[in-house]
C-alpha cells in the first residue's frame, strides 16, 4: 500500500487481549470491520451505509499474522480495494503498530453487495466501483494517537 493510504487508528483495549496481553487473533476480524466502515465513510458513503443502500456480506476472509500487537498499543489499519467484481469487492487491510512501518498482520476480505431486505446479490453501481478503485487517503483516529503524538 502507498504512503498516501487510508489510515484508521484504534487503541487495543484490555478485553481484546489474551492472558499475555497480546491481541487475541479473532479480534483482527473486528478491526477489519471497523476499518472497512470508516473507509467507506471516507469514500463518501455515509448516507448509503445508514440507509442500507450499501449493504454487504462477508463471504471470505483470510488473515495472516507476522508480529503481535499488545494491550494499550495503537494499531494503524490501512484499507484499499484489491479487486472489484460485478457484485463483490475484495479489500486488503494491513495492520501496523502506529508510528512503525513494519506490517504486523494482513487481511484479505471478500464482500458481496446485497439487497437489504432480501439479502440477494446486487450489482455494484459504476459510481461505487469507481470510488472503491480510487480509494481514500483520509485518516480516522479513534485512538487519539495523532493528538497525543504532537
Amino acid at each position: 500500500m502507498s504512503a498516501d493510504r487510508f489510515r484508521y487508528y484504534l487503541r487495543v483495549r484490555y478485553g481484546e487481549c489474551d492472558a499475555q496481553k497480546v491481541v487475541f487473533n479473532a479480534r483482527y476480524a473486528d478491526y477489519v470491520d471497523l476499518a472497512t466502515a470508516e473507509w467507506l465513510r471516507a469514500l463518501g458513503f455515509e448516507h448509503e451505509l445508514q440507509s442500507g443502500e450499501l449493504d454487504y456480506q462477508l463471504v471470505k476472509q483470510t488473515l495472516e499474522w507476522k508480529a503481535p500487537a499488545r494491550y494499550d498499543q495503537v494499531i494503524e489499519a490501512s484499507v484499499a480495494a484489491k479487486h472489484i467484481g460485478n457484485t463483490s469487492f475484495t479489500l486488503a487491510t494491513e495492520f501496523r503498530i502506529a508510528g512503525a512501518e513494519p506490517v504486523i498482520a494482513t487481511a484479505e476480505t471478500v464482500y458481496v453487495h446485497v439487497d437489504t431486505r432480501t439479502l440477494t446479490k446486487r450489482s455494484l453501481p459504476q459510481s461505487w466501483r469507481d470510488a472503491f478503485q480510487r480509494g481514500a487517503t483520509d485518516t480516522v483516529d479513534h485512538a487519539g494517537w495523532l493528538g497525543i503524538r504532537k
